[in-house]
């Protein structure tokens, strides 16, 4: 998954371009640029990538979600529907506009159940934000008819998983809005980035001003731009910019390198008949960033974990005792531990989330998540294969 297991030649290229540039803004200093603005033209190649009208490329990928929640007009007072299966991110950006995050649960697709979701639906919701944690996707159709029928937005948090698709089109896009990190551990990488893309000229619009402080961006003298509204600083360096320029050109290999590793090691699993696999959707195709299986219970898939490992198998996750990936250990959020005074409407809307999750405990409980690395040779990928087996059946 990391993209910087491919760092190479075409990296080093774009950055010394903007090394020997001198400009490491992407905005400003037009007259010594010559011709260069790497953040611009990852924009123009990350929009054509997910076949939408606009991106925008912005600081990391809790930024994106940010900017894209408020260029939806999203805030106080408003409800945004959420898995309990996500990074912490999530909620952190729901909460930076000011909304509430309502946690929701997940099914065998680990993200948002659609039915859960049409549950938890008030006069205050504006928005349901699935998260393809892991590569793959929720129920999109669904999620997009629950949206339809109650005029809600519907933001795809795809930062772990962009290179998949689901009916035709790279996840991201088929949402209103749809969001992707670009950190030093996603499959492209920027060192430190993110991006979201719409094919909504108003949402993009929004976005370009509110990732630079409300700037309008018209003229050549960035001093006298006006600011139609409030924003803050979300850019992107053209440093960053340089290095996701060069990454997202190898996004196709990435997910073929992906696919096969991931291949080699599910068909090798398959022959265990009490580990099964996480659902995609139909028309879904995975990023192949992670294989995601279920144990029978909470109790194997434990002990399953802990003799991957000392197999020598590393890389395998499990969630349900995660401090960053599952709701049970985000006492921060549950509990309301924030620096700064929260609204007393916000902490009203929280207290939502201290219920129980028993569908999400019941999914999460029984999965090892395995990261699919790009640098293993098809020889160190079988070794893995046997070593998964070998692990898995002392404990089943």
């Amino acid at each position: 998954m990391p993209g910087f297991e491919l760092f190479g030649a075409e990296e080093k290229k774009e950055v010394q371009d903007v090394l020997d540039n001198g400009v490491l803004m992407r905005y400003g200093f037009d007259p010594i640029r010559n011709g260069h603005y790497k953040a611009l033209e990852l924009e123009k190649d990350l929009a054509n990538r997910m076949q939408t009208k606009y991106a925008q490329v912005v600081s990391s990928g809790t930024a994106a979600l940010t900017v894209a929640l408020a260029s939806a007009g999203i805030g106080s007072g408003d409800e945004v529907i959420m898995p309990t299966f996500t990074f912490v991110a999530s909620f952190e950006a729901i909460l930076s506009v000011g909304a509430t995050p309502v946690l929701c649960d997940i099914d065998d697709t680990l993200t948002l159940a659609p039915k859960a979701v049409q549950a938890a639906i008030t006069s205050k919701t504006k928005a349901i934000m699935p998260v393809h944690m892991c590569g793959s996707m929720a129920d999109l159709k669904a999620l997009r008819a629950i949206c339809d029928t109650h005029n809600l937005i519907l933001l795809e948090d795809a930062c772990q998983a962009i290179g998949g698709t689901y009916d035709g089109k790279p996840l991201g896009s088929y949402g209103d809005l749809g969001c992707f990190s670009f950190d030093y551990v996603k499959t492209v990488t920027c060192g430190e980035g993110g991006g979201l893309i719409t094919n909504s000229e108003e949402f993009a619009d929004r976005a370009h001003k509110y990732q630079d402080h409300g700037h309008d961006h018209v003229g050549n003298d960035r001093g006298a731009e006006t600011h139609p509204f409030l924003g803050y600083n979300y850019r992107l360096s053209e440093l960053n910019a340089a290095v996701g320029i060069a990454q997202l050109r190898k996004l196709d290999n990435t997910i073929a390198i992906q696919e096969k590793n991931y291949t080699i090691l599910r068909d090798a699993l398959s022959t265990i008949p009490e580990v099964t696999f996480r659902r995609v959707p139909e028309t879904g195709v995975e990023s192949y960033a992670f294989l995601n299986i279920f144990l029978p219970n909470e109790n194997v898939a434990r002990k399953a974990h802990k003799a991957l490992g000392k197999n020598g198998v590393d890389a395998c996750f499990y969630w349900f005792d995660n401090n960053w990936h599952y709701y049970k250990k985000w006492e921060h959020l549950l509990e309301q531990k924030s620096l700064g005074k929260l609204s007393k409407e916000l902490q009203s809307g929280l207290q939502k989330n201290n219920t129980s999750f028993e569908s999400s405990d019941l999914w999460m409980g029984r999965t090892v998540s395995c990261l699919i690395k790009l640098g293993w040779t098809e020889a160190e990928v079988n070794e893995r294969a046997s070593k998964m087996i070998e692990a898995i059946k002392r404990v089943v």
